[in-house]
């Protein structure tokens, strides 16, 4: 395991993409005898595959084969479809903007406004919002979501860029022997220099607040089984899709899909293809009793036309998420009455849609993924704050050193389902995956946009895990 220390480090990173076009299939296909590719085990058996084509993953649950090499050696022309590139949802084919910007302080063990620093968990706006816990020196003695349940019980894959269990508010919480590579390089589920993604999506699920000093997660006391399907080699559907089918046999409650595709053409063959085995995997998931949540992206777009094609949220199966956020969470940070701002700082709405999320069709619910307004990134001091708060790591001459950072995307909303889904199953084990998504969606509020921007609501826990004791 990388070497790390203990120095906590705060780091802004939000994203902001604009409106992307529509892609077609061979996004991500090259040609030649190196080609990813998805083989259709229903067009050619798997025993006529020849042995120059490797099989990089067998996924007969959904009679697919992901494979590398050269697709006109297997017999018959519908037998093969170009795999196509997947990205992190906060990354385009076109790159940014991400915003970063190093934040000082390191959050303090006393008593947050005397000190003159906040806690790091006073921070997050989209915890408090939600009441999961005692996350502020000033509790009033309400129930908490974690007075009934942490997640106990519960499992969830996170299908991303790998997440670092070295950092001390996610150590108890990976399984490292059900934690797999999915990607072709040699390494492990960690990052591996693949980026902390995956590791600040594990903390919106499950971080433990470690000492006191860390984050916490929704649901602390779920199993997180990290599946790394991103590294310095492109990332790909088959890879993917062979995670989904993984994750589901070994009995996951959620998958965590904090990824997609910039808008696609549907009518396009292989975008039709690859459609298709994200139905089939679902369905597979479904039938094992996994709910599989996807970031609607941040393209902010409107997925209702029919010419539009987002995937995999659009998938029938599928729990899309939008992302809502405040603008303006702790900007008057140097106030000097800092007991009266303890007492004020929720007053930002926080379930504004989120100026980059895509909306429409495929949205379920949406959740706290962050927001920022573009004109105060360069003018404010604190813009950040209006971003999602958690784990994160620094990767620097192979060594690792954890930390708290801010971040936002759809991908930041779709783990607040994902811990959602962990606290329902901690409380209802045999409910089945439409009992889950219908105890969610009937349980979110009303929010600004109406149903367009938000589908049944926005997530409350505070209710969810009321309906479901």
């Amino acid at each position: 395991m990388p070497k790390h220390s203990r120095r906590t480090f705060l780091k802004a990173a939000g994203s902001a993409v604009g409106t992307a076009a529509l892609v077609s299939g061979q996004v991500g296909a090259s040609g030649g005898k190196n080609t990813r590719f998805l083989v259709d085990l229903t067009e050619v058996s798997k025993s006529e595959v020849p042995d120059d084509v490797e099989i990089v993953h067998d996924i007969s649950e959904i009679d697919l084969l992901a494979a590398r090499g050269d697709p006109d050696a297997v017999p018959g022309a519908a037998s093969t479809t170009p795999d196509i590139a997947v990205y992190q949802h906060d990354e385009t084919p076109r790159g940014g903007p991400v915003k970063e910007q190093n934040a000082s302080g390191e959050g303090s063990k006393g008593p947050a406004w005397d000190s003159g620093e906040p806690l790091n968990t006073e921070l997050q706006w989209d915890k408090r919002a939600q009441r999961v816990g005692d996350l502020s020196e000033r509790p009033d003695n309400r129930r908490t979501v974690q007075d009934t349940t942490k997640g106990e019980g519960s499992r969830v894959a996170v299908i991303d860029s790998g997440v670092y269990d070295g950092h001390p508010d996610l150590a108890d919480v990976v399984n490292a022997d059900l934690s797999a590579n999915f990607t072709t390089d040699p390494y492990d589920f960690r990052p591996n220099g693949a980026g902390d993604h995956g590791t600040h999506v594990a903390g919106t699920v499950a971080a433990t607040n470690a000492d006191d000093d860390g984050v916490l997660g929704t649901a602390p006391e779920t199993e997180v089984v990290a599946h790394r399907v991103f590294s310095g080699v492109e990332g790909v559907s088959g890879d993917v899709l062979a995670a989904i089918v993984d994750a589901a046999n070994k009995g996951c409650d959620a998958a965590n899909l904090s990824l997609g595709y910039p808008p696609l053409d549907p009518a396009d063959p292989g975008v039709i293809a690859i459609k298709e085995s994200y139905e089939a995997a679902t369905a597979y998931a479904r039938s094992q009793g996994m709910v599989v949540v996807n970031s609607a992206g941040n393209a902010g777009v409107d997925m209702t036309p029919e010419d539009v094609l987002s995937l995999p949220t659009e998938v029938e199966g599928v729990f899309g998420v939008s992302a809502t956020g405040p603008i303006g969470f702790l900007w008057d940070d140097e106030q000097e009455n800092r007991e009266d701002k303890a007492l004020k700082k929720l007053e930002e709405p926080t379930a504004h849609p989120a100026n980059y999320t895509n909306y429409g069709t495929g949205v379920d619910v949406s959740a706290a993924g962050g927001n920022y307004d573009p004109d105060a990134v360069d003018e404010v001091d604190g813009w950040y704050y209006d971003l999602v708060l958690s784990t994160v790591i620094e990767e620097a001459d192979g060594e690792v050193e954890p930390g708290y950072g801010w971040k936002a995307g759809t991908s930041m909303a779709a783990p607040q389902v994902t811990g959602a889904v962990a606290l329902v199953r901690s409380l209802r084990p045999d409910a089945s995956v439409e009992e889950v998504e219908s105890l969610i969606q009937e349980t979110a509020q009303d929010a600004p946009g109406g149903e367009l921007y938000h589908g049944a609501g926005h997530l409350d826990l505070r209710r969810l895990v009321k309906r479901a004791r």
